[in-house]
C-alpha cells in the first residue's frame, strides 16, 4: 500500500492526470507484489464501467446542458426576483435561490457557477457590491448544484455504494435546502452591514404572471427526474432519458434559445464530460479491487473499533478526511475513493449508506470553493477577473453555512434518512 500511495501521490504531483495516475501506481502495484494477477487487469477496467445506473451519467449531463443553452438562466433570474429582489441585498439573494433551482436542473456546481455567475457577477458589481464578495457568494452558492437532486455525483455514489439512485436524491435534499437557507441568512445579514441596494422589482400583475409562465417549465423538470424516481415508476436511466426529451422540448419550443445547429456541440460536450468521469471509474475498479486484497476495509474499521469510537464520531473524524482530500482532489475520483475505503466500517458502526452519501456530497461540495483544485473557484475567477484567492475571501463567509450543514447531517442522521424512509419505505 506504501507503493500504491507513494506512486500516486508522485505522479500527481508530476501533473499526470488523476486516471492516469490511479492506472499506473495499480499497475506498479500488481507488477511488484501480485504479478500473477496482471493478466487479469483489462476485466478489471471493464467491471469498473459495467453498469447500468452509469448509463444515466451522460442524460443527466446533456439534460442540464440543454436547459442551460435553452435560455433558463435568465428566465430564472428574474423569475427569482419576484421573491427576494425586493430585500436588503437582493441581488446576492437572488444569486443564491437561482442556484438552488438551478442545482435542481443541471446536476453540477461547475455549470451552476458558470452559468449564474456569467449574469449575476457582472450585475452586482454595478450595483456596488465588492468584485471579490460577488464572485465569492456565486461561488459558494453553486455548491448545491451537486447536493440538491439530480446529481451528478451522487449517481457516482449510487454506484461505487450500491444504492438506490432515489434514496440518495431524497438523502441529500434537506441538506442541500439548508444549504440555500443558511446562505441567504448570511447575504441578508452582510447585507445589511454593508448596506447593500435593494431591488426596483415590477410587482405588477402582467409581470408575475409573465415570470411564473417563463420560470414554471424549468421549475416542473426536478419534479418529473426525481419524482419519476421516488415514485417507482421509472428508473434513474429512464427518469434522465425523460429529462433530457423534456429539455430538449422546453429549450426548442417554449424558450426556444435552443437550435438544431447546437445539438451537435452540445452533445459533443456532454460526451467528454462523461468520457473523463467513465475513466476515473475504470481505472478506480483496479484501486477497489487492490483494497480489497490489502483488507483495507477492514483495518479501517478494526481501527474504529479499537479506538471505541461512536457513529457521531467516527462521521465527524471522516468529515475532517473528506474536507482534507477536497483541497486537493475532484469530486468524482475522491468519492471513487473515500467511499470503498469508509462506507463499509461506518455501515459496521450502524451509519446509513444515505447518510454517508449526504455527508460525502456535502463535505466534497466545499472542496470546489478551495484552492487551489476548486472548479467553481476557478470558474468565478475567469468570470470575475479577480484571483482565486480574492474569489475564495469572499466566498469564506459563505462556506460557513456549508460546514454547519455537514455537522448537522453528521451528528442527526434523521435529516438525511427520514425522507427516504418516508417517501420510499
Amino acid at each position: 500500500m506504501t507503493l500504491l500511495i507513494l506512486s500516486l501521490l508522485i505522479l500527481m504531483v508530476m501533473g499526470l492526470p488523476i486516471a492516469y495516475s490511479m492506472g499506473a501506481s495499480g499497475l506498479l502495484y500488481f507488477l511488484v507484489h501480485q504479478p500473477a494477477l496482471i493478466s487479469v487487469l483489462p476485466a478489471r477496467v471493464f467491471a469498473g464501467m459495467d453498469s447500468s445506473v452509469m448509463i444515466s451519467l451522460p442524460l443527466f449531463i446533456i439534460m442540464g446542458h440543454l436547459m442551460n443553452h435553452g435560455g433558463l438562466t435568465s428566465r430564472l433570474i428574474d423569475f427569482c426576483m419576484m421573491f427576494v429582489g425586493r430585500l436588503r441585498g437582493g441581488l446576492g439573494m437572488v444569486s443564491v435561490m437561482a442556484s438552488m433551482i438551478f442545482g435542481g436542473i443541471s446536476g453540477s456546481s461547475v455549470s451552476d457557477a458558470a452559468s449564474i455567475g456569467q449574469v449575476m457577477i457582472p450585475a452586482m458589481r454595478n450595483k456596488g457590491y465588492p468584485p471579490q464578495m460577488a464572485a465569492g457568494l456565486v461561488a459558494a452558492s453553486s455548491t448545491m448544484g451537486m447536493i440538491i437532486p439530480p446529481s451528478i455525483p451522487m449517481v457516482i455514489y449510487a454506484f461505487v455504494a450500491s444504492e438506490s439512485v432515489g434514496k440518495l436524491f431524497l438523502g441529500s435534499l434537506i441538506a442541500g435546502t439548508m444549504v440555500g437557507v443558511f446562505m441567504m441568512m448570511i447575504t441578508l445579514f452582510l447585507a445589511h452591514k454593508n448596506n447593500y441596494p435593494c431591488e426596483d422589482v415590477d410587482l405588477s400583475l402582467k409581470e408575475i404572471k409573465r415570470c411564473s409562465l417563463e420560470g414554471i417549465p424549468a421549475l416542473i423538470m426536478p419534479l418529473i427526474v426525481v419524482g419519476s424516481v421516488v415514485s417507482g415508476i421509472t428508473t434513474a436511466t429512464e427518469s434522465a432519458a425523460a429529462g433530457t426529451v423534456y429539455a430538449l422540448l422546453v429549450g426548442m419550443f417554449v424558450y426556444k434559445g435552443l437550435k438544431l445547429r447546437d445539438l451537435p456541440g452540445l452533445f459533443k460536450d456532454a460526451i467528454l464530460s462523461s468520457a473523463n468521469v467513465m475513466i476515473i471509474i475504470a481505472f478506480c475498479g483496479i484501486f477497489t479491487w487492490i483494497l480489497a486484497l490489502e483488507h483495507i476495509t477492514e483495518a479501517v474499521g478494526l481501527l474504529f473499533a479499537q479506538m471505541q469510537f461512536s457513529s457521531v464520531v467516527a462521521l465527524l473524524v471522516v468529515d475532517v478526511i473528506i474536507l482534507a482530500i477536497g483541497f486537493f482532489v475532484d469530486v468524482s475520483p475522491a468519492i471513487l475513493l473515500l467511499t470503498p475505503i469508509f462506507l463499509p466500517a461506518l455501515k459496521l458502526l450502524g451509519v446509513s449508506p444515505i447518510q454517508f452519501g449526504s455527508v460525502l456530497i456535502t463535505g466534497l461540495a466545499v472542496g470546489l470553493v478551495t484552492p487551489p483544485v476548486g472548479m467553481c473557484l476557478n470558474v468565478c475567477s475567469a468570470i470575475s477577473g479577480k484571483s482565486i484567492i480574492d474569489v475564495f475571501r469572499g466566498a469564506a463567509p459563505f462556506l460557513v453555512a456549508n460546514l454547519l450543514v455537514l455537522l448537522l447531517i453528521s451528528v442527526f442522521p434523521a435529516l438525511s434518512t427520514w425522507l427516504p424512509s418516508v417517501l420510499m419505505g
